[in-house]
C-alpha cells in the first residue's frame, strides 16, 4: 500500500503540471497529497480504496495525455489541407490512440478491484467523447457532433468498455481456475435456478454478482463510525481504525495514561479549502467553460457523487480517498488561479506567492501535529485528546 501511495502522489504532480502547465503547481498537488492525512493514512492500511484511488487516477492521466496528443494529430491532419478547404464530413480519424487503450486497461483494474470503479468508467468515458467533440469543433470541422459520436464514439466505446470489461473479467482467472471458490458450483445445489441458457460456470459467476449486489446495496447494520456522505468533505467524522490505552510502563508510556491511535483525519487545510476549491471548479466549468475545471468535475462526478445514492447504506468517510485527487487539483487549481502570471505589480505578485507558502507549510504543519495519531505513536492521553479537536473525531 506504501507504494501504491508514493505513485499516487507521483502520478498526480504529473497530471496537475500536464493540466496547468506548470511545474511549481505540480509540484503544489504533489506536495499537499504527500501531506494529507487521510491519504498516508490509507497508504498504510490493507483497505481497497486507495488502490480504486490509484488506477481512476491513471485512467485519467492517460486520457490527459491522448487529449494533448489526439488534437496535434487532428491540427497536422487539418493543416494539411490546402488553402480554403475545410475538413470535410465529421472530419478525420485519429488515429489507434493507444494511451486511450492504457485507460481502458486501469479502469477494469479499478472496476476489479471495487465496483465504484464502473462510475469513474461511465465519467471519465463521457469526459473523452466530449473533449474529442470539442477538438472537431475548434478544428472547424462542418459536422463535428457527427464526426465526435460517430467516428470518435464507438472507437472510444470499444477502448474504454469494452477494454475494461474483458480485463475486470480476466481479473476473476482465479476463481474460474478454482474449484472452491464462492459460489463456483451453485448450479449443482440449485438445479433449475439461474439463467438457464448460460454455461454452468457463467451463471456460477452471475449469481456471485447478484449476490455481491444484494449485499452491497442492503447493508444497513449501524456501525458506531459510519458517515453521510455530506461530512466526508468536511471530515467530521474519521474512522478510527486501532484504539489502545497503555498505562506507564506498558509499550513506552510513561506517564499515568497513553494512547495509541490511528486515526485518518484529513488535514483540514486540504478538505476545507477543497470545498472552496470545488466551488470555484463549478463555476469555471458550468460559466467560464474551461475544460481543466471540467476534468476535475468529471473526477469528482465518479468518484462522490454516486454515494449519495447509497447514504442510507452503511459507509464511512475513508472511501473519500478514491476521489481525494480530484480534491487536491481544485485546490491546485484555486492557487493557480489566484497566483496567476507574473503580474505588471510584482510586489502583489510576491504576496501572492508568499500566502500559497504559508498555507502549505499549514498543511505540513498540521500533518505533523496529527502525525502521531497516523501511526499509533505511545502518546500522553493528553496529547491525544488535544488532537481530537472535534467531539465527533473521537
Amino acid at each position: 500500500m506504501a507504494l501504491v501511495g508514493t505513485l499516487s502522489i507521483l502520478v498526480l504532480g504529473r497530471v496537475a503540471r500536464r493540466m496547468f502547465g506548470s511545474t511549481a503547481l505540480g509540484c503544489v498537488a504533489a506536495f499537499l497529497l504527500a501531506f494529507e492525512g487521510s491519504h498516508f493514512v490509507m497508504s498504510r492500511t490493507g483497505i481497497l480504496d486507495i488502490i480504486v484511488m490509484f488506477f481512476a487516477l491513471c485512467a485519467f492521466a492517460a486520457l490527459l495525455v491522448d487529449r494533448d496528443r489526439s488534437r496535434e494529430v487532428l491540427a497536422q491532419k487539418v493543416g494539411a489541407l490546402g488553402r480554403g478547404e475545410w475538413p470535410r464530413g465529421g472530419g478525420p480519424w485519429l488515429g489507434w490512440r493507444p494511451w486511450r487503450w492504457v485507460a481502458g486497461i486501469s479502469l477494469g483494474l479499478c472496476m476489479g478491484t471495487k465496483w465504484s470503479g464502473l462510475f469513474f468508467l461511465a465519467a471519465f468515458g463521457l469526459m473523452t467523447v466530449w473533449w474529442d467533440l470539442g477538438a472537431r469543433r475548434t478544428a472547424g470541422v462542418r459536422h463535428w457532433a457527427r464526426g465526435g459520436l460517430l467516428t470518435d464514439g464507438p472507437f472510444a466505446a470499444v477502448q474504454l468498455v469494452v477494454t475494461a470489461v474483458v480485463v475486470y473479467t480476466m481479473s476473476w482467472t482465479g476463481w474460474f481456475l478454482s474449484d472452491t471458490g464462492y459460489h463456483r458450483h451453485w448450479d449443482r445445489f440449485n438445479p433449475g435456478q439461474g439463467v438457464q441458457w448460460l454455461p454452468s460456470v457463467l451463471r456460477n459467476w452471475l449469481k456471485y454478482h447478484q449476490d455481491a449486489y444484494t449485499f452491497n446495496t442492503t447493508l444497513h447494520t449501524p456501525h458506531p463510525y459510519q458517515s453521510n456522505p455530506w461530512s466526508w468533505l468536511l471530515q467530521t467524522r474519521p474512522t478510527s481504525f486501532y484504539y489502545e490505552s497503555p498505562t506507564q510502563g506498558v509499550d513506552g508510556c510513561t506517564v499515568a495514561q497513553c494512547s495509541q491511535a490511528v486515526n485518518p483525519i484529513g488535514t483540514i487545510s486540504v478538505w476545507w479549502v477543497g470545498i472552496l476549491a470545488l466551488v470555484v471548479v463549478l463555476w469555471w466549468w458550468l460559466v467560464r467553460r474551461d475544460w481543466r475545471a471540467g476534468a476535475i468535475a468529471a473526477g469528482m462526478i465518479g468518484g462522490y457523487l454516486p454515494w449519495f445514492v447509497y447514504q442510507d447504506r452503511t459507509i464511512y468517510t475513508f472511501y473519500a480517498v478514491a476521489f481525494e485527487p480530484w480534491v487536491v487539483l481544485a485546490v491546485t487549481f484555486l492557487i493557480g488561479l489566484w497566483v496567476g502570471r507574473r503580474a505588471p505589480d510584482p510586489a502583489r505578485w510576491r504576496l501572492r506567492v508568499y500566502v500559497v507558502g504559508g498555507y502549505l507549510l499549514l498543511t505540513l504543519a498540521l500533518f505533523a501535529f496529527f502525525h502521531p495519531v497516523y501511526v499509533a505513536d505511545t502518546i500522553p492521553y493528553d496529547h491525544w485528546h488535544w488532537r481530537m479537536w472535534f467531539p465527533s473525531w473521537i
